[in-house]
């Protein structure tokens, strides 16, 4: 049976204006147990994804200043994909396209200047660069430091740490990150806020941009003649 893999949309909300400044899409697959996320990212075929992404921007009519989607390095470096990324801009324009640059791991390994020319042309077709999942993995300071003059935002995600949001521990990567969104001139998102208590004390760290479940949970973007539910 040929996999189904849709994209879900999950806004991302400023909250000193209380409206949506965007949409991120996740991509999920049809399973047994339901939409779930992919074992892999790196095993689907570059192409289904290039074409999921290319239809499913086709048919988005967004009333926000930015759409952003997730890509690996191993992505970004695969013509298929970048190609449908470029098509995609222009199918979503005046919204911009923000690419996510996620570390999620690919067969090859690919250097931070390797991707630069690839982000250029990106940028110079108007879309953004996002560094995702920043202070975890392979994207702490020194080793997006070099990425961060391309980046227009980068985003903190609470939930990839053990340690929960009142640990002082949290609270102080968040302000340094903030601190580093304000010397480049980027917006820092910070995702996984999950309740009252997380919004009140992201507050209070001076976090006006956020995502996660306290606002909304994904949502299926259904295709046209899809007869897919969430």
């Amino acid at each position: 049976m040929t996999p189904v893999y849709r994209f879900f949309v999950q806004p991302q909300i400023d909250t000193a204006t209380k409206t949506v400044f965007g949409y991120e899409l996740l991509m999920k697959q049809l399973t047994p147990e339901g939409w779930r996320l992919p074992k892999s990212f790196v095993d689907i075929d570059p192409q289904i994804t290039a074409d999921l992404l290319v239809e499913t921007t086709r048919v988005l009519s967004l009333k926000v200043r930015y759409c952003s989607v997730n890509v690996s390095r191993e992505q970004l470096m695969t013509t298929s994909i970048a190609n449908a990324i470029i098509k995609s801009q222009e199918q979503l324009y005046p919204t911009k396209l923000v690419v996510e640059l996620t570390e999620d791991d690919g067969p090859q390994e690919y250097q931070t200047h390797d991707l630069i020319p690839q982000l250029q042309s990106f940028l110079d077709r108007g879309m953004e660069l996002s560094l995702d999942d920043v202070g975890t993995g392979d994207n702490y300071f020194w080793e997006i430091e070099e990425l961060l003059p391309l980046a227009s935002e980068i985003k903190f995600a609470l939930q990839n740490f053990n340690q929960q949001f009142k640990d002082p521990n949290i609270q102080q990567k968040i302000r340094f990150w903030r601190a580093i969104s304000a010397e480049y001139g980027l917006r820092m998102v910070l995702e996984g806020i999950e309740d009252q208590a997380d919004n009140r004390l992201s507050k209070r760290l001076g976090i006006r941009l956020k995502q996660g479940y306290y606002f909304s949970r994904p949502q299926l973007l259904r295709l046209p003649e899809d007869t897919y539910s969430a």
